[in-house]
């Protein structure tokens, strides 16, 4: 026991008991699991910003007032009524 610290400081490496390997974490399959849906989602974002950054969609043609430049503030007329 030490006088700043009133609990009993164990030594290190004089554990009492010997770690079992079998508990390690990379012998975990929850780990792995987890590791393997956080690079999917990974790959799979960067994955999706290169196909959106590929096939950039047309500006839609409207006129009228924008908030901010570019919002409209009008919704436009549907396909069906704008092809005769």
């Amino acid at each position: 026991m030490s006088i700043r610290c009133p609990t009993a400081v164990r030594p290190a490496g004089h554990d009492a008991a010997p770690r079992d390997p079998a508990r390690a974490w990379y012998r975990q399959g929850i780990v792995w699991l987890g590791i393997a849906v956080f690079a999917a989602s990974v790959a799979g974002s960067i994955w999706l910003i290169t196909v959106a950054e590929r096939y950039a969609d047309p500006p839609l043609p409207v006129s009228g007032p924008h908030v901010l430049r570019e919002v409209p503030v009008a919704r436009p007329p549907p396909a069906s009524e704008t092809k005769p």
